[in-house]
Parts: C-alpha cells; structure tokens; sequence
C-alpha cells in the first residue's frame, strides 16, 4: 500500500466529518481511477487519447485532477477512444466493505 494511501486511510479514520466527505464523493474518485488506470494500462498519454476521441487534452486533464466533471456521453467517448466500453453498476451499500 502507498504512503498516500496509509494516510488518507488514517486522516478518514481519525475524522468522521473527512470521512462522510470523502464517500460522498468515492463515486467521482472511482471515476478519476479508473480512466486514469485505463489509460495507463495501455501506455497511451492524454495527448493521444485527445486524438482518438476528440476531447481536448486541458479537459481530460482537467477530468484526471478532478477539476471537470465529464458528461456520461464524455465518458463513453473516453472508453471508446481506449477501445473499451464502459460499464455502469450499482451494487448495496452492504457489499462496501
């Protein structure tokens, strides 16, 4: 586990309000992950998968840092450019171990 990853684990336990902050928003951070592991996964710069999607490099940078919330269209066009498909779940908040 990263030392960022230690920290943010402690901060969250330490704070109940960080906490509750910081899972209203895991969903928008899940986002952030996955398109930033996506787009490493295949070695492939923002700048390039600008190219193949048409979306400009300052916005999916702007995406990446949490910056930009993109559209569910946006996001389509992202996966597409990285030859995937996105796929959407819902799963029970029982399951969030």
């Amino acid at each position: 586990m990263g030392s960022y990853v230690k920290y943010r684990d402690e901060e969250l336990r330490k704070d109940p309000q960080l906490k509750a902050e910081y899972d209203a928003l895991e969903p928008e951070y899940d986002i952030i992950q996955a398109l930033i592991d996506a787009r490493k996964s295949q070695n492939i710069t923002q700048k390039v998968l600008s190219e193949r999607t048409g979306i400009t490099q300052a916005d999916i940078s702007r995406i990446e840092n949490g910056t930009r919330n993109p559209s569910l269209e946006m996001v389509k066009r992202l996966a597409r450019g990285m030859g995937m498909v996105l796929k959407l779940e819902f799963v029970s908040k029982a399951s969030d171990t």
